[in-house]
């Protein structure tokens, strides 16, 4: 019995302070993680809060983190481009949509006009990322006043679209998957709005 005791006491020992440094470890992995931040994160977020949906804000941008940058110009031109792809898929959306349902006059005339409306939201915000390319110059407040006012047209688009959605006698599931492609696209749009007008107050162009 006193030789099984004495070869296994190391051995119990060996598995104790294995498993008490994995866990120290572990918990210090941890903490290491949470203690560090990532600054560019952190600007985004910061940034996000001045939006209407600060939540979709971070989610949508913060994958763009290292490109971003801790720029407020690189922040808004992201925010565009994100809100030009959610509008193109909206509309390819809207599309199949209508192609998969057997319309009445009322509903093949709204999406007729929503697919239009987005078309035009489509296009104001290429015309505000081609603006956004440069910058630079005297001419900066003039170039951001363009930007405004393309994406807040685009946005209006978007919210008329979703107005034409709301007859009640229009298919209840049909209209629920187009409002909530429209509703995505057009939070995405505000929360660019924002941060173009965020940039546009700075006075200063700053890269």
């Amino acid at each position: 019995m006193a030789s099984f005791t004495c070869t296994t006491r190391p051995l119990i020992s060996f598995y104790v302070l294995t498993i008490f440094l994995s866990f120290s470890i572990r918990t210090f992995s941890f903490v290491h993680h949470e203690v560090i931040s990532d600054p560019n994160r952190d600007f985004i977020k910061a940034s996000c809060k001045e939006t209407l949906y600060p939540k979709l804000c971070f989610k949508t941008l913060s994958s763009y983190a290292n490109s971003i940058n801790s720029s407020s110009t690189a922040l808004a031109n992201v925010a565009l481009n994100v809100s030009l792809k959610g509008a193109r898929s909206t509309s390819e959306t809207v599309l199949n949509l209508s192609r998969t349902h057997n319309l009445g006059p009322r509903e093949a005339s709204a999406i007729s006009d929503c697919v239009e409306t987005i078309g035009d939201s489509v296009d104001e915000l290429q015309q505000s990322l081609v603006e956004m390319k440069d910058l630079e110059g005297p001419d900066f407040q003039m170039k951001m006043s363009n930007i405004l006012t393309w994406v807040s047209a685009a946005l209006t688009n978007e919210n008329t679209c979703m107005e034409g959605f709301d007859a009640k006698a229009m298919d209840e599931k049909l209209k629920s998957k187009i409002r909530k492609c429209i509703v995505n696209v057009a939070q995405l749009t505000s929360n660019a709005l924002a941060l173009i007008n965020r940039l546009s107050s700075a006075q200063v162009y700053s890269p």
